[in-house]
């Protein structure tokens, strides 16, 4: 199927690895060129992109701190230099510290709102511009279950993912004159080389009775749904939260 990315630029925040790696993969795949972000792993960043171009692609890889708006800022200039366009945005740089809220200090608190609420309202504000002047785009942002359920020990995370999903519909209604799509994904627990080892091990059976397809998430379940909803085939979904979870939340 002919998703209709070539040639289109497409943004990944916190590409360099994990989820973020395979969906610049997956977009890239599909004939997208992609702007890969990092804010510390350079080596990763550059690795991503040097796998990109070696099956074809285009790529190329910028430091950038979405907590900082002049980051961005920054890096949405060199990225329209370079590309001359942005059409697809995919919010996926966050930054999870699990403690009951009570252990929790405000340095905390304000790191990760920094990153996954700010972070992402510093990105569409930065980008959303230009594929306003294009008269199209999609944005679309990672959160987790934890924003629509709540859950033990991420009350920060779950606060900042909250606002990211309510921002989705809000921005939704405001660039759909645009002809600018705006959803958002919602994971469940995706297991990556990064992930807690020694936590999962521990806990796995007690985990996977909570997801009715029996496993936990991998990163390579996410990348199909983001090139669907980046691609024309999906030119009428907006304002919309996609379950990618394996079953362990189903909203009505």
């Amino acid at each position: 199927m002919d998703l209709g990315l070539e040639g289109k630029v497409a943004v990944v925040t916190g590409a360099a690895r994990d989820v973020g790696r395979d969906i610049a993969l997956a977009l890239a795949a599909e004939g997208a060129k992609i702007a890969v972000n990092y804010r510390g792993s350079e080596q990763a960043a550059n690795e991503v992109v040097e796998t990109i171009k070696s099956n074809g692609g285009e790529a190329i890889a910028y430091q950038g701190d979405v907590a900082d708006y002049q980051s961005v800022q920054s890096m949405t200039d060199k990225i329209i230099s370079d590309f001359g366009q942005i059409d697809v945005l995919v919010n996926n740089a966050g930054l999870v510290t699990p403690k009951l809220f009570l252990e929790t200090s405000p340095d905390e608190w304000h790191q990760q709102i920094g990153v996954g609420l700010y972070g992402v309202i510093h990105c569409c504000h930065a980008m959303a511009p230009h594929m306003v002047a294009n008269n199209g785009g999609r944005i679309i942002s990672l959160a987790g279950d934890s924003a629509r359920i709540g859950e033990s020990r991420l009350s920060i995370t779950a606060a900042s993912r909250g606002g990211v999903l309510t921002l989705t519909k809000s921005l939704a209604r405001e660039f759909g004159r645009s002809n600018i799509t705006v959803n958002a994904i919602a994971l469940g627990l995706i297991e990556t080389a990064h992930s807690d080892k020694a936590w999962l091990d521990k806990y796995r059976d007690r985990i996977v009775k909570q997801y009715p397809l029996g496993r936990i998430g991998e990163p390579e379940d996410i990348g199909p749904m983001i090139t669907f909803l980046a691609s024309e085939k999906a030119s009428w979904i907006t304002g919309q939260v996609m379950s990618i979870n394996g079953g362990f939340c189903m909203p009505g």
